[in-house]
Parts: C-alpha cells; sequence; structure tokens
C-alpha cells in the first residue's frame, strides 16, 4: 500500500505552464490574420449538398421541434407519455424514421456499417458511442457492469474491424464499469489523501491492493471496475482511441485519478487512453495543466477531448442545496474564455511535441472552431496528422463537420447506436444537456432551407 503527494503539481512546476498559456491567449490577441480559408466562415448552404431529399426534409423537422424550449424541456416526460399512449411498437414506428433516424446510427451491425459507410464518403470518422446511463444508487451488482463491459469490448471490435474505420475513437462512460457511489466516496477521499498513480496500476494488473478508507466489499468492487477497465483498454491499444467521459463535480476526481492510471500504463508511445475536461467548470484551466504537469512527470501520452460541457443546472443547484460556492462560469464569455485559453494551452504543446499530445476540439461553437484553425496555421499544425481533429454530435452542426471534412481537416462524429429503448434515455440526456445548442440551431436550419430552395430552383429550370 502506498501513499503519495497530492496529484496536483506544485505552483512551482505549474508557473511555466500556466505563463505559456498566457502567452499563447496574448499573441493570439495580438496578431490578427486572415481565416486560414474563407469556407470557414460556415455560410455555404451548398455543404449540405451531399444529403439526399429525405435527410434535408428529416433534419428540417427535427430541428424544427428542437428549437422550440418547451419540447426540448420536457422531452423525457414527452416521450414516456407517447410510449404509454402507443405502445411499444407505436413509439419506435414514430420515432425510428424521425428523432432516432437523426441522431442514431441504428441497432444492427449492418444498419451501423451502413451509417458509417455513409459517413466515410463524406469524409467523416467515427466516434461510437454506447448509450449507457447510470446515476447514484443504480447499481445492480457486478454482473451490470461485466455486461456493460462487454457491450464495450464489441464497440472496440465493431470500431477496428470494418473498412469504415480510420483511426476510429470511442466513449467509455466509466459509471457503467464501476459504481457511481464508490467514485464519490473515492472523490472524497483522494481531497484528504491522494492515492499514487502506480498503485492503481498495479491493481489494473490483478493485484491485491486495499486502498485506505475503503471497506471490504467497496476494495473488491473497485478491483473488478480496474480490472474490467484494464480489459478494455488492453483490447482498444493500436486499435481504438478511448475517450473516457467526464460527469459530474463530485465524481469527475475519481474518474481523472483512473483515467490518468490507464494513461500512465497504456499512452507510453501514442494517446490511446483520453480524458475529457468541461471548460464550463472554474477549475477546467487548471485541471489541464496539471495533466499536462503530470504527463510529463509520469512519461505518458496526454490525449484530451475539450468540451464546453453539460451538468450545468444540476452543478448549480447541487452547490446552492450544499452551500458551496458555485462550480460554474457565471457567464457564457466566461466559458468562452475558459474555453479558448484551454485551447491555446495544448495547441502550444501539440506544436512543440505532436507526438506526445493530441486534442479533440469537440465543439459546436463556429468560432472556437475558426479560432483552432487559425492557431493551427499560426503554429504550423498539420491538420491531417493526427494531433488536433474535431469533434461534433451525429445530426448535429453538420454544415460545421462537413465544410472541415472538405477543408481537409480530422472530424469525428459522436455516434451512439442500439435499439430505440437503449438510446431513449442518452438521446434526453443530450437533449437536456444540449439545450443550449438545440434552441440556437437557427443558422444551420436555415442553411438547410436555403438548400432546399437551391435544389428547387435548379428543378424548375431544368424542366423550364
Amino acid at each position: 500500500m502506498m501513499i503519495r503527494p497530492p496529484l496536483r503539481p506544485s505552483l512551482a512546476r505549474l508557473l511555466p505552464l500556466r505563463a505559456m498559456g498566457t502567452a499563447a491567449t496574448r499573441t493570439v490577441a495580438a496578431r490578427q490574420h486572415d481565416l486560414p480559408s474563407a469556407a470557414l466562415a460556415f455560410q455555404d448552404p451548398s455543404a449540405f449538398e451531399v444529403k439526399s431529399w429525405g435527410e434535408l426534409l428529416r433534419a428540417l423537422g427535427v430541428f424544427h421541434l428542437c428549437s422550440i424550449p418547451v419540447l426540448v424541456n420536457n422531452c423525457g416526460k414527452l416521450m414516456s407519455a407517447a410510449r404509454t399512449i402507443l405502445g411499444t411498437r407505436g413509439f419506435s414506428l414514430l420515432l425510428r424514421p424521425t428523432v432516432y433516424a437523426q441522431f442514431v446510427a441504428g441497432e444492427s451491425e449492418t444498419e451501423i456499417s451502413q451509417s458509417m459507410e455513409k459517413m466515410k464518403l463524406l469524409g467523416l470518422r467515427p466516434m461510437l458511442a454506447v448509450p449507457i446511463e447510470e446515476d447514484l444508487g443504480e447499481s445492480t451488482g457486478e454482473k451490470r457492469y461485466d455486461d456493460n463491459m462487454e457491450a464495450m469490448l464489441e464497440c472496440v471490435r465493431m470500431s477496428h474491424g470494418n473498412t469504415w474505420s480510420q483511426d476510429p475513437m470511442m466513449q467509455l462512460k466509466m459509471t457503467a464499469l464501476l459504481s457511481p457511489d464508490l467514485c464519490v466516496k473515492l472523490t472524497t477521499l483522494i481531497a484528504q489523501q491522494p492515492y499514487d498513480l502506480s498503485m492503481v496500476v498495479r491493481a489494473m494488473d490483478g493485484e491485491p491492493i486495499s486502498f485506505p478508507g475503503l471497506d471490504e466489499r467497496e476494495v473488491a468492487h473497485f478491483l473488478c471496475g480496474l480490472r474490467r477497465l484494464n480489459k478494455i483498454a488492453e483490447e482498444s491499444v493500436n486499435k481504438v482511441r478511448v475517450l473516457v467521459d467526464a460527469e459530474y463535480t463530485y465524481m469527475n476526481p475519481a474518474l481523472s485519478l483512473v483515467t490518468m492510471a490507464m494513461m500512465k500504463k497504456f499512452n507510453k508511445d501514442s494517446a490511446w487512453i483520453w480524458n475529457t475536461y468541461q471548460c464550463y467548470l472554474k477549475e477546467s484551466r487548471s485541471l489541464l495543466l496539471e495533466a499536462l504537469s503530470l504527463s510529463q512527470s509520469e512519461v505518458f501520452c496526454l490525449g484530451v477531448k475539450l468540451v464546453r460541457g453539460a451538468y450545468m443546472d444540476k452543478e448549480r443547484k447541487l452547490a446552492e442545496k450544499e452551500g458551496r460556492q458555485d462550480p460554474v462560469h457565471q457567464c457564457w464569455e466566461d466559458t468562452n474564455d475558459s474555453y479558448n485559453s484551454s485551447l491555446d494551452v495544448m495547441l502550444n504543446a501539440i506544436s512543440q511535441k505532436p507526438e506526445r499530445h493530441r486534442i479533440i476540439v469537440a465543439t459546436h461553437n463556429e468560432e472556437s472552431v475558426r479560432r483552432a484553425a487559425q492557431r493551427m496555421e499560426e503554429l504550423e499544425i498539420n491538420k491531417g496528422g493526427g494531433s488536433v481533429c474535431f469533434g461534433q454530435l451525429l445530426g448535429m452542426c453538420d454544415h460545421v463537420s462537413l465544410t472541415l471534412a472538405k477543408e481537409g481537416y480530422a472530424i469525428y462524429k459522436s455516434v451512439p447506436y442500439g435499439s430505440v429503448d437503449d438510446t431513449l434515455p442518452y438521446l434526453v440526456r443530450r437533449a437536456q444537456e444540449n439545450r443550449t445548442v438545440l434552441q440556437g440551431i437557427r443558422k444551420e436550419r436555415d442553411l438547410l432551407r436555403q438548400e432546399v430552395w437551391r435544389r428547387l430552383r435548379r428543378r424548375h429550370v431544368k424542366y423550364v
């Protein structure tokens, strides 16, 4: 058993990194370059010329519904009511050609492959996501977690074993393999007496470690969870890049501990395990700087998924209930500054050692995409080199995704798959997490309408 000082690096070690991030921000402010391409204004409806009539009309219909706040805010209740009224089969018949088809790749491997082949033709890459939802108090024994592990191993196999895969990625929700309640307790424990990464790695290898503060049952479950994660990592190394989702602040430190231990073990030569940083949190940039420092001291490659984040409403309500300081930035502008400064830090690190650092700029925000592209040009980072890529959700922000792909950038779509019943909780959560994005899709909807009118005018001219 080993305990070591906290994972947070000392201030002295962080100062050079903090200075690097600040300097990068000032440099961008001082140097106003033209955009790398006029196409990155994302104003051209011809980005949608690759879509069929059916896809255009479906997207217009779904986006119209998604722009109505009362529907988005109550989508869970409305879908439950529709399911009760229509029955399981009727509800599936209603959802499959509409919302499901817009945001989900399919249920069978054949359907998923067809969707992915179409994406490949458009220059888009897959980031498969197993739609597993877990929350506090929902664990039902090791078998449930073992079944989730098998689903994720199947995701690894599908991601790697098909012709549509090019440097594939997949998302991993750690609380599908490890009890959320245990993650909350671990977060409390490591704040008092942090665990050594090497100890967690040894536990992944099957060594019977006794973790301070956990009882015998909790230790047994933690060891089982670590072995499940280890098995998925072993299967994915040199095949599929695994992006670990961030969740709530009351469990994220535990998730990061385990993710960093996985990086220490598996990211020796390349970034196969990645962590997610939520820039709507006030501490996000500091956490990213600490991760960079830790990757240097522990000698592993760092993979970063940079998001603005979700869970905002729940985090604020919980902080107020517990009398804690609100962990979320007070305004949208502060979140943007947090995202852009974190982006600058990572791009500078990549420009110095592209083989040791990777980032996916996971955002629907056009300004952040343009900023990333501009900084890549200034720092001479190769578009297709793999160190920097972009990501959006399947069925959303296609005017950005398709334009980036056309311009030669590496672009991924987060792709959930499964039955209507399996994906419904995932879709409801996504809708609620991204309600501001869903309600702000007016530009994409307008571009879709312009493409429809462009085609209608072309047909009219053809037959006149």
